[in-house]
């Protein structure tokens, strides 16, 4: 019996990064982890990974701040390191689209099945009650999908500028040149500071979500 469960983790583990979510939702469901604990899950991933992109964020902002107010010293080290901080926040951004995708693709399985299930009652009263459990957990769904793709489409507009910053510094390395950005430096921040609050909003539906699912 070990042995089976040992393989079916196996096999859940492979088929997931290769897109077979079907598959891999019917594995999980063999060893009692069923698409409502896989969604909780995700959800939480996706609100750790917006926390972590909106610190991320941040730091660039920071970095580039102090990039433009530089004064003395080695501005090429200055430069490496914010380069550095803008490529973890492009990776972020990857992350992100990647944990609501996920998301998305563990609730449509999940409704999908409950709707079937729902055709399935014989007594009434029982259905009536599964559908206002489905309705009110769907609304509350669409409200975080709602919140995190709102939230996701502010990243490659707080990314755009920081990006052609980075870029100009590459081959414009002295003082005169990066003092010249102190304008875009209010652009680059209007940007980040929408981003980081839509991802403080999108985290706070991810809690009401993965709370009110807890507490069925």
């Amino acid at each position: 019996m070990k042995r089976k469960y040992y393989l079916i983790i196996i096999a859940a583990l492979f088929l997931a990064p290769y897109g077979c979510e079907s598959c891999y939702f019917s594995a999980m469901e063999k060893m009692g982890i069923h698409k409502r604990d896989i969604l909780v899950d995700r959800v939480k991933e996706a609100r750790e990974t917006q926390d972590e992109t909106k610190k991320q964020f941040v730091e660039a902002l920071e970095q580039f701040k102090g990039v433009v107010g530089f004064e003395g010293g080695n501005l090429e080290k200055e430069y490496k390191k914010l380069n550095a901080t803008f490529k973890k926040s492009e990776k972020k951004a990857v992350e992100v689209r990647e944990r609501v995708k996920a998301v998305e693709n563990v609730s449509e399985a999940l409704f999908s099945e409950w709707r079937n299930e729902i055709k399935q009652y014989s007594n009434d009263a029982l259905r009536r009650s599964s559908q206002r459990k489905y309705d009110a957990t769907r609304k509350k769904y669409m409200e975080l999908i709602r919140a995190m793709k709102k939230a996701e489409a502010k990243l490659e507009p707080a990314l755009a500028p920081l990006r052609d910053q980075v870029l100009f510094m590459k081959h414009n390395l002295n003082a005169k040149a990066i003092a010249g950005l102190s304008a875009e430096v209010i652009k680059v921040q209007t940007n980040v500071e929408k981003l980081v609050e839509e991802m403080e909003a999108a985290i706070t539906h991810a809690d009401s979500f993965i709370k009110a699912l807890q507490e069925e």
